[in-house]
């Protein structure tokens, strides 16, 4: 039975999960980016040293999403994102201060543990439950406003960089953090949270039967390569294009532009939604991806040709998002997704902070980054197979197996 909420209440829900979402990504991930040379200069610790800090708390939130989610199941988003938020303030103040690596180190280990209560994960857990079938509206806005983090907060990392150095950037931004993330979560996501249990004729399905079954499985697998070659792509896409013979600048364009796309991809899905199903948006999504991966080895290295497929590639990711952000919506129904989808969601979260790692080492084994695309276009092909075969008559069904 679907959860009726009036009007009101679901927009400023909305409205306040943008705003927390787009600050989240902003402070805790796009201003490490920005000021990641500056910690260099400063520290004299290596870039090498830096970076694996900051992914090591990547994957300390992928995994936390699992048991955050089960939590917001039975408790609800409010507390789970306020604490987070809580959490993530005190983090960034340990990163700030941090008079040696290891503590730095230990400071992004929380920061990580705080996104699994932040990012888009328990967001989209939010939505899902409040809106019902209108939820891949909200979930489609809530993504194209995070999709701006990185046009706001990098420019103002920036400019706070140039007037006080690196820890005091990261003060403001942590005061910033904790205003525009906790009080409105304590103020706003304070809606009814009723759990209830998905059924199948008649008996109740739990989360261990979903989790086990064989489309569960096979989905995941495949959600988990398709998110390693999306950061994989992204990251490696100018080496790639500077190594096809395109400047540098022309490179970071086509990155920017392939933004845009994503973006687009997103505003596109609530009408691909309504008119086909979730097979249908499922593989055509990851072979449309496939096909866009292929084609940058293939073509002729000019800017406007590269640009324009680096925008369809761009196009296919955002798609992509929301595709992974609904099915688990789409095929157990919304009572269970936050469980659910934090175990979906974490594997994919850990093969996304291991892919630059991995496509640098496959780009030096394979003499370059044709070799690396090649193997990326591959790889969404095997995952479109999964998928296919997760999807197919014989997977059919709320928690078959």
């Amino acid at each position: 039975m679907e959860r009726r909420v009036e009007a009101r209440p679901l927009l400023a829900v909305l409205v306040t999960l943008c705003v927390t979402v787009t600050v989240a990504y902003g402070v805790l991930y796009y201003a490490f980016t920005v000021l990641q040379p500056r910690i260099v200069d400063a520290t004299g610790w290596s870039a090498a040293a830096i970076t694996t800090a900051f992914s090591s708390g990547t994957l300390v939130g992928a995994v936390a999403g699992i048991p955050v989610g089960r939590v917001i199941q039975r408790f609800g988003p409010r507390w789970v994102m306020a604490g987070a938020s809580v959490l993530g303030t005190g983090a960034l103040l340990v990163v700030a201060a941090a008079p040696s690596y290891w503590i730095f180190a230990l400071g992004w280990l929380l920061v990580g543990l705080s996104t699994a209560g932040t990012f888009y994960p328990p967001a989209f857990a939010a939505l899902t439950h409040w809106f019902g079938t209108r939820r891949v509206d909200a979930i489609t806005t809530l993504t194209l406003a995070g999709g701006f983090a990185s046009t706001i907060f990098a420019p103002l990392t920036d400019a706070l960089a140039g007037w006080v150095e690196w820890r005091w950037t990261y003060v403001i931004l942590a005061g910033v953090f904790i205003a525009l993330t906790f009080v409105p979560s304590v103020m706003v996501l304070d809606l009814a949270w009723e759990p209830t249990g998905s059924s199948k004729d008649g008996r109740p399905v739990r989360d261990r039967d979903v989790l086990l079954s064989r489309r569960f499985v096979l989905l995941t697998l495949a959600g988990t390569l398709v998110s390693m070659v999306v950061f994989g792509s992204i990251v490696h896409l100018v080496p790639f294009l500077v190594e096809r013979g395109l400047s540098p600048t022309t490179a970071a364009w086509a990155l920017g532009l392939s933004g845009a796309g994503q973006v687009a991809g997103r505003a596109f899905y609530p009408l691909l939604a309504r008119r086909f199903g979730v097979r249908t948006r499922m593989l055509g999504g990851v072979l449309w991806f496939a096909a866009s991966v292929a084609l940058l080895p293939l073509l002729p290295p000019v800017a406007s040709v590269m640009i324009v497929v680096a925008v369809l590639t761009g196009t296919a990711r955002g798609l992509y998002t929301l595709i992974s952000a609904t099915v688990v919506s789409d095929l157990w129904g919304p009572e269970r997704y936050a469980a659910l989808n934090g175990v979906y969601s974490a594997p994919a979260g850990v093969a996304g902070a291991l892919a630059p790692a991995v496509g640098a080492v496959l780009a030096l084994v394979l003499g370059g980054y044709d070799g690396l695309y090649w193997v990326l276009a591959g790889t969404v092909l095997v995952a479109a197979t999964l998928a296919a075969i997760a999807l197919g008559p014989r997977s059919s069904g709320r928690g078959s197996s």
